[in-house]
C-alpha cells in the first residue's frame, strides 16, 4: 500500500509521501535512543505537564483533526469529534492517575529477611507501536499516552492510509513540550517493521491489526527476545435472552455493529437471539439497520460513511455473497452503493450456517450476522467456537444468566446490558486469536515497564544471612 491520504468517499488521492531513506530511518531510531537517556531521567511531575499540555492542543485542534480523519479514512465527523475527545480524555486521566503507577509497591520485608523490600517500575526504552487505521488517534493514544508518562520513548508506524494523522500526532507532542525525539512518527511501509523491530536499540512493540500481522511481529519479538502486547481483532458474541428490554438492545445492537462504518475490532459481529424472543428482535432489529443514513461522512446527518479502502468494499461484498450463495438471507441491504467511493448498506445476514465465512472470520464493515438459539449454553458454544475471543455482550435481567455468561464466554472483556467499549479505567485486550496483553489501566502502563524487585537487607551481618537464605530457596 503507498503512503498516501486517499479519500474513500471520493476514491480521490489527495496527498502522497515518500517513505524514509535507510538514512534517515537510522537517524530517527538514533535520536530515539538518545531521548529516552535524558527522558527516562524526567520526574512525574514534568510528564504530567506534558501530558495536559497535549490535551489541552488536541481539545483546540478538534475540529480539524476531526476533518483530518475523515478526509483519510471515511469516519462521520462526529464520530471523529467523538474520538479527538476520548483521546483528550485518555491524557488527562494518566495524567491524573499515572504518577500514582509509578510509586513503588511496598512488599511484607520480614517475610524475605530485608529491612527493606519493594517493586519499583522503570520505563524499558524505545516502545515501537504498529497501528491500523481504523481509529487513527485513540489506537495510537491508547499507547503513546500511558507509554510516555512510563517514561518511555515511542516509535509510530502506523497505517499507509493515514500519514497526515500519523504525522499529526508526532507534532502534538512536540507543541506540548515533551523533550525532542520523545515521540517520532515513522513513514515507512510494512516491510521495513523487521528490521526496526530487530534493532537493538528497540526494547518492545505494541500491534493493533490483524492476525497474520501479529503472527509476524510476534514471530520476529520472539526471535529477539523482546516484549510484544498484541490486540489482533474480534468476532464479538452479542446473546440477547428473553428477560432482554428488547428495543433498547436492538438499538444498541444496531450502533455496536455499524460504530465506524463497521469498522471496529470490539464491534458486536454476531448475534445470538433466543427462539422465544427471535421474531420481535429481528423485527426491531432489522428496522432500526434499514433506517440508518448512509452518505458524505462530512455531512451531519450522515450515521454510515464510506469503508476505508477498495479493497475492504470488496472483502465486504465477497462476505456477503458468500452467505447468500449458501442459503443465508439478507433482511436488510446486501450491495455497495450506488455513488462515488466505498460505500456498502448496512446489512443483516439471517440463516447463518458454519459453511459461511461471515460465521467463522471476521467481517470489517456493516454486516451483522444473526442466529436464532434455544439457550444461552447454546448461544455460548456457538460463540465460543470462534478462534477470536476479544469482547462479548449479554443482555438479560436474569442474575443466573449474568453469572454463567461471566463464567463461561471466551472473550477478554464481557459487557452486560450494554455496548462493548474502551475505557482508561479498565484493561482492554483479549485472548485465544484476538492477541494477548492489555492496554490502558495501571495494567497497559506497565505492559512496557521493568517491575524491578528491590531487596535491602539489614545493616548488620544479617546481609549476607539474607542472600543465603535467599540463594537457598532458589
Amino acid at each position: 500500500m503507498a503512503i498516501a491520504t486517499i479519500n474513500p468517499a471520493t476514491g480521490e488521492t489527495l496527498k502522497t509521501y515518500e517513505p524514509l531513506t535507510d538514512e534517515a530511518l537510522e537517524e530517527k531510531l538514533a535520536r530515539a535512543a538518545a531521548a529516552f537517556e535524558g527522558y527516562r531521567l524526567s520526574t512525574a511531575e514534568q510528564r504530567v505537564g506534558w501530558l495536559r499540555a497535549a490535551a489541552d492542543a488536541l481539545e483546540a485542534d478538534t475540529d480539524s483533526v476531526a476533518e483530518l480523519m475523515t478526509t483519510e479514512m471515511g469516519k462521520t465527523l462526529a464520530s471523529a469529534k467523538a474520538e479527538a475527545g476520548k483521546c483528550v480524555a485518555a491524557l488527562r486521566w494518566y495524567a491524573d492517575h499515572g504518577p500514582s503507577f509509578l510509586e513503588p509497591v511496598e512488599k511484607d520485608a520480614a517475610a524475605v529477611k530485608a529491612e527493606r523490600a519493594y517493586v519499583t517500575y522503570q520505563p524499558l526504552g524505545v516502545v515501537l507501536a504498529i497501528m491500523p487505521w481504523n481509529f487513527p488517534l485513540w489506537q495510537a493514544m491508547r499507547f503513546a499516552a500511558p507509554a510516555l508518562m512510563a517514561g518511555n520513548v515511542g516509535l509510530l508506524k502506523h497505517a499507509s492510509n493515514v500519514p497526515q494523522t500519523a504525522l499529526y500526532l508526532e507534532e502534538l507532542f512536540r507543541k506540548a513540550g515533551f523533550p525532542d525525539d520523545v515521540f517520532q512518527t515513522l513513514l515507512v511501509g510494512s516491510s521495513t517493521i523487521e528490521k526496526v523491530l530487530r534493532d537493538d536499540r528497540v526494547m518492545a512493540a505494541t500491534l493493533t491489526g490483524s492476525g497474520p500481522a501479529g503472527q509476524s511481529v510476534a514471530s520476529i519479538a520472539g526471535d529477539a527476545l523482546k516484549k510484544t502486547v498484541l490486540e489482533l481483532g474480534g468476532s464479538d458474541p452479542f446473546i440477547v435472552m428473553p428477560s432482554a428490554h428488547l428495543d433498547r438492545a436492538a438499538e444498541v445492537a444496531t450502533t455496536a455493529r455499524n460504530q465506524n462504518n463497521g469498522q471496529s475490532c470490539i464491534a458486536a459481529k454476531r448475534f445470538f437471539v433466543h427462539r422465544d424472543v427471535a421474531e420481535e428482535f429481528t423485527r426491531l432489529f432489522a428496522e432500526k439497520i434499514g433506517a440508518l443514513t448512509v452518505g458524505d461522512p462530512m455531512d451531519a446527518d450522515t450515521q454510515i460513511g464510506p469503508l476505508a479502502t477498495e479493497s475492504g468494499l470488496q472483502d465486504v461484498e465477497e462476505y456477503v455473497e458468500d452467505a447468500r450463495a449458501k442459503g443465508a438471507r439478507i433482511l436488510v441491504g446486501g450491495k455497495r452503493v450506488d455513488r462515488p467511493g466505498w460505500f456498502y448498506e448496512p446489512t443483516l445476514v439471517a440463516d447463518v450456517t458454519p459453511e459461511m465465512r461471515v460465521h467463522s472470520e471476521e467481517v470489517f464493515g456493516p454486516v451483522a450476522a444473526l442466529y436464532v438459539v434455544d439457550s444461552l449454553e447454546e448461544a455460548i458454544r456457538i460463540a465460543n467456537s470462534h478462534d477470536y475471543g476479544l469482547g462479548s455482550n449479554l443482555w438479560s435481567e436474569d442474575e443466573e444468566e449474568r453469572t454463567q455468561f461471566v463464567r463461561d464466554i471466551q472473550s477478554g472483556m464481557a459487557f452486560i446490558n450494554g455496548m462493548t467499549a474502551s475505557y482508561p479505567d479498565l484493561p482492554f485486550g483479549g485472548i485465544k486469536q484476538s492477541g494477548y496483553g492489555r492496554e490502558l489501566t495501571e495494567v497497559g502502563m506497565r505492559e512496557f515497564m521493568n517491575a524491578k524487585t528491590v531487596w535491602v537487607g539489614p545493616p548488620s551481618s544479617g546481609q549476607s544471612e539474607g542472600s543465603t537464605a535467599g540463594a537457598a530457596a532458589e
